[in-house]
């Protein structure tokens, strides 16, 4: 994208805009008018950017040949190439994204997010996993709600969370999870916790680990992050009583040692934790906040004193023993803006799906955009019977039989089900309850796209700012695709073309010095260096060489050489009389310069091919210009130009 911009910048154009009122026309190329707006738009951007800014002459006669270019690269219908419409598709979405995001709303989910990072709320759930199958995960749903059914009527919630909660970190303590804080669990789970009053049982939750029951716990003052360090000893599950007893002996005593002399602390980590990450850093883990570690680590770390040592903690991993090094209060807004700004947004959270949601909805209102529904629970209704499979998937493609059902309309615009179906690669779903929802689904997806276009075409013909930055883009691009085709890489692609130049202009090359040139050679030995003179008087030319160069790799360094005194010393040395000296590289102790010639021009355009390069390119620009300005008529209306302030 820069690449281009840099090729556009200085005389980079857009189109006049259909929805504004006429507008008068400055100069026209090939039949299409350019209005004085979008003439001044760029001429004053243009200004702003050069160091030596141009005359209005000099830049009309400039604007003239960029937009003689972007002409030719429409007749070639570069703009029909599929990287150029994809490219042009991404630019367009994301030139857009600013006017599409209701800050409005956003700032509603920061708010309260912010309200929430407050307070750590006391959570109790009751997990089941999710199955490998529709069916299955059917099934751990129903069972989730006959659990909250048993719940509402009276049941134990910590035992059936011991019975059936598949967390191991809190099944055993009744599904009680410790306190928690914003942000550290997928937005429904975090909503529901937030939200339930002390004791309350929540609707069934669904995150992406399975399906929870929550119960509502206490509520507290946030108490910020903690930096701490441990040291434990590692308790394995489902370990004996003597297993553990031994573990508890072994934690007695650093505790006792690490009492008696802190400073040890550091040093008994890295020898004698099983925590093997964070004793290797003195046991110091990073800053957390409640919620990031188990209880009652959690707690534990929490209640002690900044550069207090917690008596021996036990979790389900073992026996801790804690130096708390810091604590943190809660931070302000302005300081989580950001990242929560970052993580609302994220396309991982639910709440992405709910500004969507929030924008689609405001979109069908301005467009007057909506969904078939009564054809879409037709279309669902077949789906679910039997699924998604690659007869379904034929008959919708079919434009002209159930392809027709139509499925949506924006404004007077209709949609059929093949409109959606065609571009799309085929879905198989056995399962028809899944089939159907996810159909549904897809479709309002669809709609929502629909929608985005259409207010991209809206903002294309009534924002300014967008539609001039959109067509200054597109015809850079344009530009800069036919510049690659008729100048860029026509010159470094064609060498003979490169040589008849050459040949023609070889004069322009001459050097004012001397330069030496040859094979460059830094052996290791002086058996080496022999050993490479031969193979290089073997040599029939030197696209042999770089197979000589492979063979002495790690003996011997082998260039080929083009330069002027005072360059290298031991091209000095031998070819203008310098002092010996002994190669940069220590391995090598001898070298020499096979086939030395000292020339005063170049022998072949490769000796100077930068330069000729350079001087193609200028010529093929030229050749091009001169081409474009006898196909293409253009007219400019000097009257007009001499309005431009």
């Amino acid at each position: 994208m820069n690449r281009k911009f840099l090729a556009a910048i200085a005389i980079a154009a857009g189109t006049a805009l259909g929805g504004y009122a006429k507008e008068e026309v400055i100069m026209t190329v090939n039949g299409t008018d350019v209005s004085r707006s979008e003439f001044e738009y760029l001429y004053h951007k243009n200004q702003q950017q050069q160091v030596d800014p141009l005359t209005l002459e000099e830049y009309a006669e400039m604007f003239k040949i960029y937009k003689l270019k972007v002409a030719d690269a429409l007749d070639q219908r570069l703009d029909t190439l599929p990287s150029f419409v994809s490219e042009m598709k991404q630019y367009r979405s994301d030139l857009a994204a600013p006017y599409l995001t209701d800050s409005t709303y956003l700032n509603s989910l920061v708010q309260e997010a912010f309200e929430r990072s407050r307070e750590e709320v006391e959570a109790f759930h009751i997990m089941l996993s999710k199955g490998r199958t529709p069916e299955e995960n059917r099934a751990e749903r129903a069972k989730a709600d006959s659990i909250r059914q048993a719940l509402l009527t009276g049941a134990d919630f910590a035992a059936l969370a011991k019975q059936y909660s598949v967390d191991r970190g809190s099944n055993d303590r009744g599904g009680r999870m410790g306190y928690i804080t914003e942000g550290r669990f997928p937005y429904a789970f975090e909503k529901a916790a937030f939200t339930l009053k002390p004791g309350e049982i929540s609707e069934i939750v669904e995150s992406p680990q399975g399906y929870h029951v929550l119960k509502g716990g206490k509520h507290r003052a946030a108490r910020g992050t903690v930096l701490a360090e441990h040291i434990m000893k590692m308790v394995p599950q489902d370990a004996s009583a003597d297993i553990d007893a031994k573990a508890k002996a072994e934690i007695d005593s650093i505790y006792k040692v690490v009492c008696a002399n802190p400073e040890k602390f550091e040093d008994l980590a890295r020898q004698l934790s099983d925590d093997k990450g964070s004793g290797r850093n003195g046991g110091k883990l990073n800053w957390f906040g409640a919620g990031m570690m188990v209880e009652p680590f959690d707690s534990a770390s929490f209640a002690i004193a900044v550069g207090e040592i917690s008596t021996p903690v036990r979790s389900q991993f073992g026996w801790h023993v804690i130096k708390k090094l810091d604590a943190r209060g809660p931070e302000s807004l302005e300081q989580l803006k950001p990242a929560m700004l970052q993580r609302i947004t994220s396309q991982n959270d639910e709440r992405s799906l709910l500004i969507r949601k929030n924008l689609i909805s405001k979109l069908a209102k301005k467009h007057k955009g909506k969904l078939n529904d009564k054809n879409v629970d037709l279309i669902c209704n077949d789906v679910l019977k039997s699924g998604m499979d690659s007869a379904w998937n034929a008959k919708v493609r079919d434009a002209a039989g159930y392809g027709a059902i139509e499925i949506a309309n924006v404004g007077k615009k209709k949609y059929s089900l093949a409109d959606w179906a065609i571009p799309h690669t085929a879905v198989t779903i056995s399962d028809g309850e899944t089939a159907s929802e996810q159909l549904r689904r897809m479709l309002e997806f669809y709609l929502g796209n629909l929608l985005v276009e259409e207010e991209e075409n809206w903002l294309e013909a009534n924002e300014k700012g967008y539609a001039n930055l959109l067509n200054e883009y597109r015809e850079g691009s344009l530009l800069y695709e036919a510049s690659v085709r008729r100048v860029w890489d026509k010159a470094a692609k064609d060498t003979e073309g490169l040589n008849r130049y050459f040949e023609t202009h070889r004069s322009d090359y001459a050097w004012q010095k001397p330069h030496a040139k040859g094979i460059l050679v830094q052996a290791s030995t002086d058996s080496v260096a022999d050993e490479i003179k031969g193979r290089l008087k073997e040599m029939k030319d030197e696209s042999e060489l770089k197979n000589i160069r492979k063979h002495y790799v790690g003996k011997a360094t082998i260039e080929p050489i083009l330069m002027e005194q005072g360059q290298n010393g031991m091209v000095d040395n031998i070819m203008f009389g310098g002092d010996p000296v002994k190669p940069n590289n220590k391995r090598y102790t001898t070298y020499f310069l096979w086939n030395p010639r000292l020339l005063n021009a170049p022998e072949s355009m490769t000796d100077v091919k930068g330069l000729v390069t350079g001087d193609y390119q200028n010529q093929l620009e030229s050749d091009w210009v001169e081409e474009l300005k006898a196909k293409y008529p253009v007219t400019v209306n000097s009257k007009v130009l001499k309005k431009v302030k």
